[in-house]
């Protein structure tokens, strides 16, 4: 399975939150702990907004690797403002490598931007552990539930990231 640039495009434009503030990035990366741990994910999961730590957790089966692999993944989302798969798959459509210093960023699944309607973008919300798709699909997954809950309403079905091998 992999998503189209349009999809990807789409969750750029739709996953939009109302606020995002110390609370309810404290409420949203809760959702995809308790989302990972009710499917025995192993993953890190990482908030900032801007620079600032929000909320960092690391479940059974993580190590600083993934800690490295948040670091550089949310560089890209910082530098280009979009998800990190999103300009991935951008480079691999053209049939180019992502170019930049590996050790510096990472043009893999996992990190989205925080994105306030109105305001754009004050954040990354990251996750690392899962194959860069799956990494990808929890976020967005995630951050669509939460936006249903701030709106009340359901959640537009997302694809589930499914448990598979340990990676970015």
């Amino acid at each position: 399975m992999s998503l189209g640039i349009p999809e990807l495009e789409r969750q750029h434009r739709e996953l939009q939150l109302p606020a995002a503030g110390l609370a309810e990035t404290w409420r949203l990366g809760s959702l995809i702990v308790a989302t990972a741990l009710e499917r025995g994910l192993p993953v890190a999961v990482d908030i900032r907004h801007g620079e600032q730590l929000a909320f960092h957790a690391a479940l059974p089966g993580t190590s600083a690797d993934n800690d490295d692999w948040i670091r550089r993944k949310a560089a890209v989302v910082r530098r280009f403002g979009e998800a990190s798969y999103l300009v991935g798959e951008r480079h691999r459509a053209k049939g180019r490598t992502f170019d930049l210093d590996p050790a510096r960023y990472a043009a893999h699944g996992g990190s989205f931007p925080l994105l306030v309607r109105g305001t754009g973008m004050v954040g990354t919300v990251t996750v690392s552990g899962l194959p860069q798709l799956e990494d990808h699909l929890l976020v967005t997954e995630c951050l669509a539930r939460y936006l249903a809950e701030q709106e009340g309403r359901d959640a537009v079905a997302a694809p589930r990231a499914a448990p598979g091998p340990a990676g970015a």
